[in-house]
């Protein structure tokens, strides 16, 4: 819907000179409201004509000022058609100050988006991790290149992101970056949270990506069987890298840390209960929230072999996760598993396991140390040794109901 607009220009006669003669002024109104500025020419009231705007007479003052208002008035009219027709928010301000030549700084995306990535990164290891960050500052640079390469701009303004260009970047991260489907999906909604950001602070009026759907993938989450844990457990390894690598993956197929985690796990993070149960307890790096996992024998058999090797204070040598995932590629062509070995398997598998095994959904929730327990359900996949456990429990609850059967040959 078209907004209303009307210029007019009118005698502010409460300024009225010792000579007689009035200030002009022109006022611009936009849906009812209005602004005004002065056009720094003064008029006689008996030369004024109200209905017509104008000066009358043909002196050659009467001609200059009409001319004036004239050229005014056509003026401020383009310039609202032009704001118009680029879908721009117009207001009676606007009009005037692009007038008046008023410097109304544009406000653009990669500039706004190094703002939010400034601010967070002083927020790394306190409100959000260092992956985290990551992801902002990756999308960042996806958005750079798809704007050089689109539009041949070093920056763009966030009045010009429509839906279209929307649909274009997704297009270009799923084609010219090859990324997934998911990690595109994770890459808009990074973006999206820009886009949120610039309504909030009313530098543009209209969110782009209403009606907009990112799509996310929904994806069957790897694990390892038993049987693919005792195949990595039992494997020897040429190299010492591969032997260490393998260690830790195990040692969080057995505990569920994450790899920020178990990368800085101490000796502080491991405590003994009243019962003398070992236990490790901490914050996770991700999402700060409290984790808590009984330490077992298989985990507790790593701790006991790099004790007193590593320098610092840190129990396992956690490389960084980029080589780790390398190494663990190798590890699975080395021991015949076929699926897709990466670190965050380890927890993936730790949720399945305990899950099949009978450990309750809320005491995994407590362990992994997730902040709702809809992220545990996940993991809460149904497996043939689940169901074979659960059936013989229920076997057990009826043992003798058979004998009640009565059945004629």
């Amino acid at each position: 819907m078209r907004s209303t607009f009307k210029v007019l220009f009118y005698m502010k006669k409460d300024k009225q000179k010792a000579d007689g003669k009035i200030p002009l002024f022109c006022r611009i109104t936009v849906d009812g409201k209005a602004t005004r500025f002065g056009l720094k020419k003064d008029v006689h009231p008996k030369y004024w004509n109200v209905k017509a705007g104008k000066v009358t007479g043909r002196t050659s003052e009467a001609v200059e000022i009409n001319t004036l208002i004239d050229r005014t008035k056509s003026e401020i009219c383009t310039i609202y058609r032009n704001m118009q027709e680029n879908k721009n928010s117009v207001t009676a301000e606007k009009v005037k100050n692009t007038f008046l030549g008023v410097e109304i700084k544009r406000q653009n995306l990669l500039e706004l988006f190094d703002q939010h990535n400034k601010d967070q990164k002083l927020l790394v290891g306190k409100t959000i991790s260092a992956s985290t960050y990551d992801k902002y500052r990756i999308t960042r640079s996806h958005l750079a290149d798809f704007i050089k390469e689109q539009y041949s701009l070093p920056d763009i303004s966030l009045k010009q992101i429509d839906h279209r260009f929307i649909s274009d970047f997704e297009i270009f991260m799923l084609t010219s970056r090859g990324c997934a489907e998911n990690t595109t999906a994770k890459y808009m909604q990074i973006f999206k949270q820009i886009i949120i950001i610039a309504l909030k602070c009313k530098w543009i009026y209209k969110n782009p990506f209403s009606g907009y759907s990112i799509h996310v993938k929904k994806t069957d989450r790897g694990y390892l069987t038993q049987d693919e844990i005792e195949l990595l457990m039992t494997q020897t390894f040429e190299t010492k890298c591969l032997e260490r690598v393998r260690d830790i993956f195990v040692f969080c197929c057995f505990t569920g840390l994450s790899y920020i985690d178990v990368k800085t796990l101490t000796a502080e993070n491991i405590l003994t209960s009243s019962d003398g149960m070992q236990w490790i307890r901490g914050k996770r790096g991700k999402t700060d929230e409290n984790y808590s996992v009984p330490l077992l024998e298989i985990p507790k058999r790593i701790l006991e072999k790099y004790k007193n090797t590593l320098s610092g204070n840190c129990l396992l040598p956690v490389i960084s996760n980029n080589t780790t995932n390398i190494y663990l590629k190798k590890i699975g062509e080395l021991c015949g598993i076929k699926k897709k070995l990466t670190f965050h398997l380890s927890r993936h598998t730790f949720a399945t396991l305990t899950l099949s095994k009978g450990v309750s959904l809320e005491s995994v929730s407590k362990m992994l140390g997730h902040s709702n327990i809809q992220t545990t359900l996940i993991y809460a996949r149904i497996t043939g040794e689940k169901i074979g456990n659960d059936m013989a429990l229920f076997a057990g609850t009826i043992k003798g109901m058979e004998t009640k059967l009565i059945v004629n040959n």
